[in-house]
């Protein structure tokens, strides 16, 4: 199944998800109501996703199986393999967990839910 597509965020329990990340209350606050956007391209396991919230843009590229260098929450960069199974993309970034899942128009990432747009 391709994840290919355009998705804008429904749902998210923001503060567990960046509370987790380390955010500070006052951005978690700012950032409650951006609902974002994810574009994902997908050439068999090489993806490149641009997610924009609000006026930051942040672009993500890796390979599944591959080291890569992906941002946090926090704009911290680290080294994470991201692993695909299924209908499923999982990643752990400095110690958080992420699975991306793909059902039919609809993403659950963590305790986000984005639906296709496009």
């Amino acid at each position: 199944m391709a994840f290919r597509g355009k998705y804008q965020l429904v749902h998210e329990d923001i503060i567990c998800v960046f509370s987790a990340a380390g955010l500070p209350d006052d951005e978690i606050e700012k950032g409650k109501d951006i609902k974002s956007i994810s574009e994902i391209h997908q050439d068999g396991n090489e993806f490149k996703v641009t997610v924009t919230a609000g006026t930051k843009v942040v672009l993500y590229s890796f390979t599944v199986g591959a080291e890569c260098e992906l941002e946090t929450f926090t704009g911290e960069k680290a080294k994470t393999v991201v692993h695909m199974d299924g209908n499923k993309l999982m990643v752990c970034l400095k110690g958080i967990e992420s699975v991306t899942e793909l059902i039919i128009i609809i993403i659950f990432i963590i305790s986000r839910i984005s639906r296709r747009i496009s």
